[in-house]
């Protein structure tokens, strides 16, 4: 189980972590602080759940579906030196180029999403299309509001909003094998 999970609980702590850093200004801050608060119960109660399936059903739980063996080989490493070259060299690119500091989260977005699907072709889960399509349009769209009077929503619209589909997708996986899990 926890081969295949470790990938859940990654994004669904990354997904925590892009709630919790850009729900702020221009959002209301009781607004901004009750989408922190729920990030951080979803991810603990996404936990909760993986665990209790694990305990129900021993080692052998993972994503339905999902190729045997290792997750993580040569395929999965060469998606997360682009991700991470793609990151940081975006990313220095924009400041380079003088966009607004807020295009950060929207390229991180666009590439997380990007690297989503790229996971979908080397683990041959078409599920992982889902959050990664979201989080590509996502990061597109704050990419292209940086250069509007709506700049200051792009955390929100690329990075709250991309965390949601986070941990939106981690839910479905989890509750997936939740339910895998179910005794008759």
């Amino acid at each position: 189980m926890l081969q295949r999970m470790s990938g859940v609980f990654i994004g669904a702590f990354f997904g925590t972590v892009f709630v919790v850093a850009n729900a702020h200004d221009p959002l209301n801050p009781t607004i901004g602080n009750a989408l922190r608060v729920l990030a951080v119960l979803t991810f603990g109660g996404l936990l909760a759940l993986a665990l209790r399936a694990g305990h129900r059903s021993g080692p052998a739980v993972g994503i339905p579906g999902a190729p045997r063996g290792s997750w993580y080989g040569g395929k999965f490493g060469f998606v997360v030196a682009a991700e991470v070259v793609l990151l940081i060299g975006g990313n220095l690119a924009l400041r380079g180029a003088g966009a607004p500091a807020e295009t950060a989260v929207a390229w991180i977005a666009l590439i997380v999403g990007l690297h989503f699907l790229a996971l979908t072709a080397v683990w041959k889960q078409r599920s992982i299309a889902v959050p990664g399509t979201a989080l590509t349009a996502l990061g597109l769209t704050g990419l292209g509001m940086a250069a509007t009077s709506a700049v200051a929503w792009v955390p929100f619209v690329s990075g709250v909003l991309s965390g949601v589909a986070l941990l939106g997708g981690c839910a479905y996986a989890i509750a997936h094998a939740y339910r895998a899990t179910a005794r008759p």
